[in-house]
């Protein structure tokens, strides 16, 4: 029975594409996620790949020709592939007697494809990041076998079942699309004998992509790590077999920061030479791969300034009568909630209270469509080492203070850990980033589409006031409001601003709604 080679599934923005070349020629023998045929669109080239093993016995559609998201592109028959397997397993059974002995113990057990997660929309692929298991070694069930970096967050592939890795399909550094087949997992196999230790079965993570610097093993992933933070391995401890130095270990020792070089850039030459040309001359220059989250970032920026007529609007806030409440109730505010009382939960509800007040910022454009929001779902920007994340708390005006500052101090955590879900980072009608906690005075903060406004946190600096008729040293803040001025009048945008500024100067109008 033949198999439909099928286009992929093309996202909402993409009504078609063309077929840009055909890698397989009807009679050709192919191998199940063999690359078969390109689509290109007007965004990406799509890659698809045989659906199973067997022989191209069909193209039904030409180079050149448009093609439909799931149209079927051809056709695959049985049989054309018996005598490679055969060859190929003989070849691998020579090459690798040991690993194929271990492996057939486990061929009693129930087999399962180990998947990539099921993207949302709006994530088109992801990367393979860390394979945490190798092939034969012994999981449990929900065990974490690899993390999937997306370029919104890092998601977790866990064992389906007891047993071990029967083969791993994907590398590390690999793309994946959603729902790709990453391994081969079988019930029951796996154990703790030395024979796997020893001489374990070729995978992407049978040690083949390691370096060794000086004395230290590098994984691929953790190679590439300590290459974008400039680490000096000897400082970083590792935790995998034999010392192996995992992206766990990197990361740690980022957060850490126990593994900064010193200011000689020769010190490891090898290192430097893995992911980018080695330094030469007076003039030292190194080339890193820009993380999919960094692309991202760099694209929805662009975009917001380029489909946008983005405006700021500037004032300032006096921080003292905020100040003064956080000095009298910190202790005992943090003893009745076990977290600390920040300024980030007095601006939150300031800013849900203002939303109210003026629907158009807490709208959004679509198409040609206003949406207006029944509710306040306010993203808060956290920064991490992989770049900055939009976590949203929901429904931000029924939120106590204290759900506040909870609410973020668990975003922030688990932003720096890569454990936020794709689901806590999408919606949102409203954003707020606080660059004052690295010391920014004033900026500009751009928008977060498909949202119309965000406000900007700055630094708190005294400076002298005319209070009263007199010079005062006060606690000031300046705040910033960008918005798009197709949805949102100057008039409006500026009364918002202002609204926020009297809320947080008396915030005793927070209690009494006025």
């Amino acid at each position: 029975m033949a198999t439909d080679i099928k286009a992929p599934t093309f996202p909402e923005s993409v009504a078609e594409g063309s077929v840009a070349a055909w890698h397989k020629k009807p009679g050709d023998s192919v191998e199940r996620d063999e690359l078969i045929v390109e689509i290109e669109t007007d965004k990406v080239v799509l890659e698809v790949v045989a659906p199973e093993a067997g022989t191209l016995s069909e193209v039904l559609v030409e180079e050149g020709d448009t093609v439909q998201s799931e149209q079927v592109l051809g056709k695959i028959g049985a049989g054309g592939t018996k005598g490679a397997e055969k060859k190929s397993e003989k070849a691998d059974a020579k090459a690798e007697p040991k690993s194929e002995a271990k492996a057939a113990p486990a061929a009693g057990g129930k087999s399962h494809e180990v998947k990539a997660p099921t993207f949302p929309e709006s994530i088109q692929e992801g990367t393979v990041a860390t394979w945490h298991k190798k092939v034969g070694e012994a999981v449990k069930r929900d065990d974490v076998l690899a993390d999937i970096e997306t370029d919104k967050v890092v998601l977790e592939v866990v064992a389906p079942a007891d047993g071990a890795l029967a083969e791993i399909k994907v590398e590390e550094g690999s793309q994946v699309a959603s729902e790709a087949v990453l391994a081969i997992f079988t019930e029951g196999a796996g154990g703790a004998d030395t024979t796997a230790d020893t001489t374990p079965a070729a995978s992407a993570d049978d040690g083949s992509g390691d370096e060794r610097i000086g004395d230290k093993i590098l994984a691929p992933a953790a190679r590439k790590m300590v290459a974008e933070h400039d680490l000096d391995v000897s400082k970083i401890e590792g935790t995998g077999k034999g010392g192996r130095i995992l992206k766990e270990d990197v990361q740690r020792a980022v957060q850490a920061g126990t593994a900064k070089k010193s200011a000689a850039p020769a010190a490891a030459p090898k290192q430097a030479a893995t992911a980018a040309p080695a330094f030469e001359g007076e003039r030292p220059e190194k080339r890193v791969p820009m993380s999919r989250l960094r692309q991202t970032i760099a694209k929805r920026l662009v975009q917001a300034q380029q489909t946008a007529a983005m405006l700021t609007t500037y004032n300032e806030v006096d921080m003292g009568a905020v100040m003064d409440l956080r000095a009298q109730y910190k202790d005992t505010f943090q003893k009745a909630h076990d977290v600390k009382l920040g300024f980030m939960g007095f601006f939150v509800k300031a800013a849900s209270e203002a939303l109210k007040r003026f629907p158009d910022v807490n709208a959004s454009i679509d198409g040609t469509d206003i949406v207006y929001h029944g509710y306040q779902d306010i993203g808060v920007a956290v920064s991490t080492d992989r770049g900055l994340v939009v976590p949203v708390l929901r429904d931000t005006d029924s939120m106590k203070i204290a759900d506040v500052e909870k609410g973020i101090v668990d975003f922030g955590k688990r932003a720096r850990d890569g454990k936020l879900g794709i689901e806590e980072m999408q919606g949102g009608t409203f954003t707020i980033t606080n660059g004052g906690i690295f010391g920014s005075l004033m900026s500009t903060p751009i928008l977060n589409p498909p949202q119309t406004a965000i406000l900007g946190m700055h630094k708190i600096q005294e400076r002298p006031m005319a209070v009263n008729g007199k010079v005062e040293i006060r606690p000031m803040m300046y705040l910033a409001l960008s918005y798009d001025h197709r949805m949102i009048d100057g008039k409006d945008a500026v009364q918002f601003l202002v609204t926020i500024k009297e809320l947080l100067e008396d915030p005793a109008r927070l209690l009494l709604d006025v």
